[in-house]
């Protein structure tokens, strides 16, 4: 495959860096030349120092018409003059923008991963039919194979005809199981280190959050519950930070409230993820949309009882009642009420731990979904060097 260019496509460097890495160091290894496409940001030299090959482009993440324009505009150059076989595009405006690009670009190949359709069940009426249209004709005029990775999406993708049904497959969701995300290899000189720098006690339950802190997220309905708890022997981690370009200033000053509580500590992003769910006993995702989040399965492999919404993404990696709870969306006092209830039952607690690590083990491995998509690039470049051949025999 040392004759073939794929470029990946993602509004930020951190998806290319994090949900990508994978795929992109299993696609060099199979011989294929990689080219990333993102927004520039303080990361950029460590993806020049890396095996892909990066091109920043400005991609807003949100609508904005000459802005988006514009991007379109930049990644049509790039693709006419790099000629790739592939263009895999990823995140919602990223997807539209770089699919268009693609298309009047006259690539061969134009692969779309759906890391959760932007519409969803939650949406008004009106919005979420917006948004479905905007996607049919994206996948319609734009798109020649569709990833999903949750089967809920897969299977909205085929009520709705976005393209021929053999040229949509569910791919799932990955990490790494055995090595990183795994209690058994764990660094407990760094689980020390740790232990202090958040000056956490050893017999302190943890509840930890990981994510953009956004409204969608549920950051603010999971604070709105841990302050009804007696927090006088636990204790919540809050990970993340607002993702480049996003604005959400009225959930920045409604957080702002509850940086003075001791018992909460936001620490921003963080690269040891691992380590934080190690010492966590409770992982909370009280998000309003999702795809098929990674945080939860790295959450069960590092053996915390999971508390998530029951929407699309998080109903498929969650089992109600048995690797922790699913709740309905906006509601504190239902986090409240399951969080207390794990935290009250120590055998509950250590069951749902040991069934996640299960689950996380026996479902998510990453490998195996990073080799369904290259087994697709594999097919679709044989295909068209088949259809090259005939072509030229006649």
């Amino acid at each position: 495959m040392s004759n073939y260019k794929i470029i990946q496509v993602s509004a930020i460097s951190s998806t290319m860096n994090g949900l990508l890495r994978r795929l992109n160091e299993m696609s060099f290894d199979c011989g294929y030349n990689v080219i990333g496409v993102c927004s520039k940001d303080n990361k950029e030299n460590k993806y020049n120092k890396s095996f892909i090959k990066m091109h920043n482009i400005e991609i807003e993440r949100r609508i904005s018409l000459i802005s988006n324009i514009r991007s379109i505009y930049n990644m049509y150059k790039l693709f006419k003059k790099e000629k790739p076989d592939i263009v895999h595009v990823h995140t919602p405006i990223a997807s539209v923008l770089g699919r268009i690009a693609a298309k009047l670009a006259k690539v061969p190949n134009i692969i779309y991963t759906a890391h959760g359709f932007y519409f969803h069940e939650n949406m008004r009426p009106v919005k979420y039919n917006i948004f479905l249209n905007i996607e049919k004709i994206i996948a319609k005029f734009c798109t020649d194979f569709i990833f999903t990775q949750s089967e809920e999406d897969r299977n909205t993708a085929l009520q709705n005809k976005f393209i021929e049904p053999d040229n949509i497959i569910t791919i799932g969701n990955g990490i790494d199981t055995v090595n990183k995300f795994n209690p058994s290899k764990i660094n407990l000189n760094e689980i020390e280190s740790l232990y202090k720098e958040l000056n956490i006690q050893k017999n302190t339950r943890v509840i930890s959050f990981i994510g953009r802190l956004v409204r969608e997220k549920g950051i603010v309905d999971l604070l709105e519950a841990y302050t009804k708890l007696d927090c006088k022997d636990t204790k919540l981690i809050i990970i993340g930070d607002l993702a480049q370009g996003e604005r959400d200033k009225d959930t920045v000053k409604l957080i702002e409230n509850y940086k003075n509580n001791k018992c909460i500590e936001f620490i921003g992003n963080r690269e040891d993820i691992n380590n934080l769910l190690y010492i966590s006993d409770i992982f909370c995702l009280p998000s309003y949309r999702e795809g098929m989040p990674r945080s939860i399965i790295e959450a069960m492999a590092m053996e915390c009882a999971v508390i998530a919404t029951d929407i699309r993404g998080c109903r498929e990696e969650v089992v109600d009642e048995i690797t922790g709870y699913l709740v309905k969306i906006n509601s504190p006092n239902e986090i409240e009420v399951r969080i207390k209830k794990i935290l009250n039952d120590e055998n509950l607690l250590n069951t749902m731990k040991l069934e996640g690590r299960k689950r996380a083990e026996k479902l998510y491995n990453e490998d195996k979904v990073v080799r369904k998509q290259l087994d697709i690039f594999e097919r679709l470049l044989n295909d068209k060097a088949n259809k090259y051949v005939g072509g030229s025999n006649l």
